[in-house]
């Protein structure tokens, strides 16, 4: 353990942690917001600009063609010029683009702004969770990253609110909505410029005396608020290994990701990401279409896709809980199980109110999942390449946010609402597996001890090989 790691785990959680939980979610919460609001803008787009349904399935499908380049952008630059920088950037080409998404008047423009706000909120998205995680000691980092997750819990409800009060105002209703998902942002960017880059990752790169700055402050201010001096170090702890300036080129940081002893990690953590986002971007951007396809008015479909999304709230912060009480990997499984059991049922059920239930149980156990995901994956790789293994997973996994709402717009003439969630089921199932057989423990671990786990079990010549990237 590096003398940064230990005394970063002896600083019990406090009010400064509960600032780079509020700081961190709200970016989440915005990117969801912008997620979960087209759908409510697209069925007014279809009828005001004549589209077609393969129209709506690319302009659902768009957003995430920038998530897609943002979060392995992120991830590539957050682990070679530090995580802060990349944030912040990415949080305003968001802003710029959603202001710009809401004067257009052409679907082609708003398919352009859609991907370039994309790129932002998906940078945003990647790198927040690897960030903020190396701040936190091991016994709480489970619910922490959990609760951060949460926050998307948060943004789909405030989109569907949105959706339901302000978007059937007026013609232009639509617009306003996309207005109020960006003026929030430049709050959120004058309150993060006083947020310290990551100790771990300046230690990581040499840079000892600023990553003992960062932790002193941090030091200072539990100690400020809890009244007591902190623990003593542990005798085990090691003073920072010295890292050379080298850097990796941007080819072999990916390649990294497919040597061993991470290229099982990787394969079953890109499994995982694209299952969960493939079900959760199809249901949560078709949802209020399918919901009047089955007889339900524009207006009662909105109030429940609103009761619908806020099961995602105790979805994510149960799951929270057991990320540290039971472990991410069981979580992630049971939580996994309890989704596919209400897409069968969704299968089956004909009836409104038997379909909103269904739902609700659905968007709670997907929900519960991401509390899992997002806490799980930054665990998984070392410092040095920690944000390129949670933005390659992110982007692949946006892969499955493209496709999935033109597959459902697609399937859904021919196979119906039974197809539609016949297949989330099987992609789901998928998912769950590739954790069950081939995910590891990280429960109560530091994230050194981690990644010192996996290096020997690549064996040696692996970990010398390797240690030539670094």
């Amino acid at each position: 353990m590096s003398m940064v790691s230990a005394r970063l785990e002896r600083i019990p959680f406090c009010r400064a942690h509960l600032m780079l939980l509020l700081m961190g979610g709200l970016g989440f919460a915005f990117e969801a917001l912008d997620a979960g609001i087209i759908a409510f803008v697209l069925p007014v787009l279809r009828t005001q600009w004549e589209l077609s349904s393969i129209q709506v399935g690319v302009l659902a499908s768009s957003t995430y063609v920038g998530f897609l380049i943002g979060a392995l952008a992120a991830g590539l630059l957050g682990d070679r010029f530090g995580r802060r920088g990349v944030m912040m950037w990415a949080l305003s080409i968001f802003c710029v683009m959603s202001v710009a998404n809401a004067l257009t008047h052409d679907w082609h423009w708003f398919l352009t702004f859609r991907v370039l706000g994309g790129i932002g909120m998906g940078a945003e998205g990647a790198i927040i969770a690897p960030f903020l995680a190396e701040f936190v000691a091991s016994r709480y980092r489970g619910r922490f990253t959990g609760a951060l997750a949460g926050f998307f819990s948060f943004g789909f409800v405030a989109a569907a609110l949105l959706g339901y009060f302000i978007v059937p105002l007026a013609d232009d209703g639509w617009r306003w909505a996309l207005f109020i998902t960006a003026a929030p942002v430049l709050v959120l960017l004058w309150w993060r410029k006083a947020l310290d880059e990551s100790p771990r990752w300046l230690e990581s790169q040499g840079r000892d005396a600023e990553a003992d700055a960062v932790v002193s402050k941090l030091e200072a201010k539990a100690e400020r608020i809890l009244g007591t001096p902190l623990p003593a170090l542990k005798p085990d702890a090691a003073p920072p290994v010295t890292h050379t300036a080298k850097t990796t080129p941007f080819h072999l940081q990916l390649l990294a990701l497919w040597q061993p002893p991470w290229r099982g990690i990787t394969a079953m953590t890109w499994t995982f990401w694209l299952s969960i986002t493939f079900c959760s971007y199809a249901f949560f951007t078709w949802i209020p279409g399918l919901l009047v396809q089955q007889g339900l008015t524009i207006t009662k479909s909105f109030s429940y896709s609103i009761a619908i999304y806020l099961a995602q709230i105790p979805g994510y912060y149960s799951a929270a809980y057991f990320n540290d009480k039971i472990g991410r990997k069981a979580t992630i499984v049971m939580y996994m199980a309890f989704a596919c059991a209400a897409a069968i049922a969704l299968v089956f059920i004909k009836d409104p109110t038997g379909i909103l239930v269904a739902s609700i149980f659905l968007s709670f156990g997907m929900n519960g999942v991401n509390a899992g995901q997002y806490a799980y994956t930054p665990e998984l790789y070392p410092t040095h390449m920690r944000a390129t293994g949670m933005g390659t997973a992110s982007s692949f996994a946006r892969l499955g946010a493209i496709a999935s709402p033109t597959i459902v717009g697609a399937i859904y003439p021919t196979l119906g609402f039974a197809g539609v969630f016949g297949m989330t089921t099987l992609v789901l199932l998928t998912g769950a597996l590739a954790v069950l057989f081939f995910g590891i423990n990280t429960t109560g671990r530091t994230l050194e001890d981690i990644a010192a786990s996996n290096t020997r079990a690549g064996g040696a010549a692996t970990g010398d090989a390797l240690a030539t990237t670094r």
